[in-house]
């Protein structure tokens, strides 16, 4: 029911990377104070059991290939909501501001006035790895990281991939599993054909999956593995400190 004696506000709350205790103590407690929930398809729906039992839980799903709501209509719900019930939760996989729009929602609600607070999630660019024991960064392996989209809006791999194979920094794609083929091209052709990479599916889920290898043949091990989409790629000398990398290592020799 439509209470027009509450304040209308939005947050935008990081879910973070799929497991359901990853999310922060102060996202919790926005979603027990919320009117709305809009979540979207990479969030775990078992979060929406911290909102009240009366909270209208919507869910806006945006996945590649599959769409449900185009942003611009995400965004009219987000305010017609807030202006009609009061507090919204912009409930948003990893972290609204990587990768998640989250800029947009709140430069858009913005126009209309409505104050947004704003709640990092943990990121998959970081967490994921971190859950399998790779840092993104280690003395004397890698001083930096890229964190990449796989595809940008016109649909080509970013050029930031190009630059990236040249460095020594740890490369992290983000929706990047349709684009693995010309990726690794691009680190072949920077002669990175012997560098660590690896490729989780779903990190922190209880159906994550991961395979490990080179850049020579981490293409091949993702489709003997029937790796899918939504991954993390993940490629740098960090990789080897993973500790089925060792065994790899030791394959290598043999067949050397």
């Amino acid at each position: 029911m439509v209470n027009q004696n509450k304040e209308s506000r939005i947050t935008l709350l990081g879910a973070g990377p799929g497991d359901p205790d990853l999310l922060t103590l102060k996202g919790v407690k926005a979603l027990q104070t919320a009117d709305v929930v809009l979540y979207d398809a990479l969030t775990n729906e078992a979060l929406l059991e911290h909102a009240p039992a009366e909270a209208i839980k919507v869910y806006v799903g945006k996945r590649s290939g599959e769409h449900s709501y185009p942003q611009e209509t995400i965004n009219k719900l987000m305010i017609d909501y807030a202006l009609n019930y009061g507090h919204v939760v912009r409930l948003k996989g990893g972290d609204p501001f990587v990768f998640g729009r989250g800029y947009e929602e709140l430069d858009y609600a913005a126009s209309y006035s409505i104050p947004v607070d704003v709640i990092p999630g943990i990121s998959s660019s970081i967490g994921v790895p971190a859950l399998q024991q790779i840092p993104v960064t280690h003395r004397g392996l890698s001083e930096s990281f890229w964190v990449i989209t796989g595809t940008t809006t016109s649909g080509e791999v970013s050029n930031d991939i190009y630059q990236a194979a040249e460095s020594n920094a740890t490369v992290l794609v983000l929706m990047g599993l349709k684009k693995l083929s010309k990726i690794i091209e691009i680190f072949k052709a920077a002669g990175r054909h012997n560098l660590p990479a690896a490729v989780i599916q779903n990190g922190s889920s209880a159906d994550e999956k991961l395979v490990v290898g080179l850049v020579e043949t981490i293409e091949s091990l993702v489709r003997q593995e029937n790796v899918k989409a939504p991954a993390l790629l993940i490629f740098g000398e960090v990789v080897s400190l993973h500790p089925s990398f060792k065994n790899l290592v030791k394959q290598y020799a043999s067949i050397a």
